[in-house]
């Protein structure tokens, strides 16, 4: 890795279009920034400015290494950022584009930890369709995003991505309660509560209906605090990620049950930034809890 002093002269250099200039801002001797240039120009084994009357461009080679050099040098300052929040030192705020479900679902519990550990960062929260977040992070409107089933895009980096289980939700007195897991022929049986067709989730529980089943559910709905709600209501089932009823569970108020039928269907959600940008402080503080809190939360016993 190239040192990040000489870093700093190569950008100077480029900027200025003068050894002179770009010496004189940086406080050194023109000596020292020129004897730097041409020392790496030897072991690179190509120029990397032209020298021409009136000062110095940068050639084919240069501008290669100089997208480096910048790319680097920012990468510098994100890190020293990310040091400084990680000593406590870091005040700002932080914006998550995400989906309806995942919102009301283990997000609550990333942000009540969060906000423990740094009071002084500001979250911001957007929900949006799912359509919507892939292009509300691609135009700088948030710093991360986290949803299901993300399209495909080299303007977008994956951070992390979280495997769920997707399970029968219901209260814990059900009858169907207490199985290591329940089919979705054993589930149509009972009042069902799904998700509507604005949710990706509702196309995964539909590939799950035995064919020639009727599947007719009685409440239909984007709102996982509503599935939720009347889950805890027997006879109701409801159908969600595991992740999505943690807190639930632990106060005793939901039961999960894994689908016996979903062992070939993975919901995977992602975290994501954009791919040319380094996360500041507060951004790669958030992520790593979102990553922390899912993994806890995948993980209920």
């Amino acid at each position: 890795m190239l040192h990040h002093r000489l870093l700093g002269y190569l950008d100077e250099v480029a900027r200025s279009g003068s050894i002179r200039q770009a010496a004189k801002r940086l406080g050194v001797a023109s000596s020292a920034v020129n004897r730097q240039i041409l020392a790496l120009e030897e072991a690179m084994g190509t120029p990397l400015f032209e020298r021409l009357p009136r000062g110095l461009r940068l050639t084919a080679a240069g501008e290669v290494l100089m997208r480096h050099v910048r790319d680097t040098l920012n990468d510098h300052e994100r890190m020293l950022a990310q040091v400084a929040a990680l000593k406590g030192l870091t005040r700002g705020e932080v914006t998550v584009a995400t989906m309806v479900s995942i919102a009301a679902g283990v997000l609550p519990g990333v942000i009540r930890a969060f906000r423990e550990t740094h009071p002084h960062i500001v979250v911001k929260v957007m929900v949006l369709p799912a359509e919507a977040i892939a292009p509300a992070l691609l135009a700088g409107e948030a710093d991360l995003a986290l949803a299901y089933r993300f399209p495909p895009d080299p303007r977008l980096r994956c951070i992390a991505e979280f495997e769920h289980r997707l399970g029968a939700v219901m209260a814990p007195d059900h009858p169907l309660n207490g199985r290591y897991q329940v089919r979705m022929a054993d589930c149509l049986a009972h009042p069902l509560v799904v998700a509507d067709r604005s949710m990706t989730l509702r196309t995964v529980l539909e590939q799950l209906v035995p064919e020639g089943a009727s599947f007719t559910p009685v409440v239909e709905t984007n709102s996982l605090e509503l599935m939720k709600r009347l889950a805890q209501t027997s006879p109701h089932i409801t159908f969600v990620n595991l992740s999505d009823v943690g807190e639930e569970i632990r106060r005793g108020v939901l039961a999960f049950t894994p689908l016996a039928d979903a062992g070939a269907i993975i919901q995977r959600a992602s975290l994501m930034q954009r791919a040319r940008s380094a996360l500041d402080g507060p951004a790669h503080l958030l992520a790593i809890r979102i990553q922390a809190e899912f993994a806890r939360e995948s993980t209920i016993d």
